[in-house]
């Protein structure tokens, strides 16, 4: 059956504290015989205001061959301590239309989310940080990736969750700071880590009942209505594709559709988005080879993003209509489990032939694309944005850190391209080549559920495109996974794709 729970603004039990808001602004800091570091972030070129931090802070030998230093990253200990100053960026692009180049934001994010490792290396009690002459984008960049970065696993599970992190003062110089643009870089870098604790989470505490108890009850989203359809709900529903994914797991298949709705009337038409949610895959009957099991915990990656873009939504009271669907289960193996050569019947009334167990992410993205698909009056959404970890094809093709997208409607995927280069979390298009479609061809139902060995992307693509009827939609194959450390993710795991992206395209889209 459908259970319902109006979720209410109090405090959650899963809460991402963030560091920007221990942060104490227009202030200096006030600390003895601690170690103190020195950030400055020049928005301008101001050659006089460089050499007189030179003068400030360099040791008599220094001061020469740094003020001839025209790198746009400076860093030394000086007098006092460390000394780290950000000069303008050299912009650089790639071609590509300026499509892949590195936008004011993402630079900003990614070096002052590298200073965070710094900061302890230097064990550092306190840092002060100045703009100067900065621009909003720039401050939001730094102040997002500061955030991003003061996430750690390890330290959330213990409830230490900024330990060994300094206390920070921050002033700008040359202009003023707006408190907007603090609160947005707060709300974005959370919705980032929350996208990323919950990809990390290990599959034993995380599964698909857990999930949707974490969206009705330790999560709080304003001015949404939190529904879940448990195993009962998708049989009445007959979604036969989702069900066959999760009828072998000892927690059951489910949905849970959150439905944000501001409190003032808008013109905006709904968006929906539907995130993959295999909180573990084994591939099935069609087990994967043990390498490949390693982080099938990241399964449910698509659905990290999509609840975390619902908590950025409610807390930043996105002014138009919003629904996030997360299709819930786990790929496991048993007696139950379902076969290849099973046909399944889908909720949209398409017969599947199963080819292949270890493509059940398209199957449980098609059961409630077709859900958020088929909405009514006012709740009909104008477009249907669909994020998976879908395919390895996708991150042999593009790497990990370049999402695939796929869009029947080029609006939609320029909009969607053009927000992930501004918000540095980037993706490509894709071709839907209807050609491919022949290789899911099947004699005994209306497709099968994977095809040969090339274009594996993109076959799985069109495969949902089957399941949208006809909505202008788009695709996201992410890879949504840090293997290493590096800019504002300063640890392995999680790593939020394609949350900011998603922000971005909302927010661009409100602005329109």
């Amino acid at each position: 059956m459908a259970k319902k729970a109006n979720v209410s603004a109090k405090t959650s039990k899963l809460q991402i504290k963030s560091w920007v808001e221990t942060f104490d602004f227009g202030k200096d800091l006030k600390m003895k015989n601690e170690m103190v570091g020195f950030v400055y972030f020049l928005g301008v070129d101001d050659a006089n205001r460089f050499n007189s931090l030179i003068k400030d802070h360099a040791l008599s030998w220094q001061a020469d061959s740094l003020k001839k230093n025209d790198r746009e990253f400076v860093y030394f200990v000086g007098e006092r301590g460390p000394v780290w100053i950000l000069k303008p960026r050299l912009k650089k692009s790639f071609g590509h239309d300026g499509l892949i180049d590195e936008a004011s934001y993402t630079w900003a994010r990614d070096q002052f989310g590298s200073l965070t490792a710094q900061f302890k290396a230097h064990q550092l009690k306190g840092v002060e940080i100045e703009f100067h002459g900065t621009e909003e984008i720039q401050e939001l960049g730094a102040l997002s990736g500061l955030d991003i970065s003061s996430y750690s696993f390890r330290q959330f599970v213990d409830g230490q969750q900024l330990k060994d992190l300094p206390k920070v003062s921050l002033k700008k110089t040359l202009g003023g700071l707006e408190k907007s643009v603090i609160r947005a870089a707060v709300l974005r870098a959370r919705s980032v880590n929350l996208a990323r604790h919950l990809v990390s989470l290990p599959p034993n505490d995380l599964n698909p009942e857990s999930f949707a108890n974490l969206a009705t009850k330790a999560l709080s989203f304003p001015q949404t209505k939190v529904t879940v359809w448990d195993t009962r709900k998708l049989v009445q529903e007959k979604m036969g594709l989702h069900l066959a994914v999760g009828q072998s797991a000892a927690h059951g298949p489910c949905m849970v559709h959150l439905k944000y709705r501001p409190t003032k009337k808008s013109k905006l038409k709904p968006v929906a988005f539907v995130g993959k949610g295999i909180t573990f895959d084994t591939g099935g009957l069609d087990i994967k080879p043990s390498s490949g099991m390693r982080l099938m915990k990241k399964d449910m990656g698509g659905a990290a993003s999509v609840i975390a873009l619902a908590l950025w939504a409610s807390e930043s009271q996105y002014p138009g209509p919003l629904d996030f669907y997360l299709a819930l289960a786990e790929n496991s193996i048993d007696a139950k489990s379902f076969r290849p050569s099973d046909v399944v019947t889908a909720r949209n009334g398409m017969k599947v032939e199963i080819d292949n167990t270890d493509a059940e992410g398209r199957l449980v993205l098609a059961d409630v694309l077709d859900v958020a698909s088929t909405q009514k009056g006012t709740d009909e959404a104008e477009y249907v944005i669909d994020v998976a970890t879908l395919t390895g094809a996708i991150k042999v093709g593009l790497g990990a850190e370049i999402a695939g997208l796929f869009s029947n409607d080029d609006d939609l995927a320029k909009s969607l391209t053009s927000a992930g280069q501004r918000a540095g979390d980037l993706n490509w298009r894709m071709p839907l080549f209807e050609k491919y479609w022949a290789d899911l061809s099947s004699p005994f139902a209306d497709c099968k559920n994977s095809g040969g060995g090339f274009g594996g992307a993109i076959t799985a693509a069109l495969f949902l495109q089957r399941f949208v009827r006809g909505k202008k939609w788009a695709h996201l194959d992410v890879y949504a996974w840090n293997d290493k450390a590096q800019g504002a993710l300063s640890s392995v795991g999680g790593n939020g794709q394609p949350v900011q992206c998603l922000i971005e395209f909302l927010q661009a889209r409100a602005e329109r």
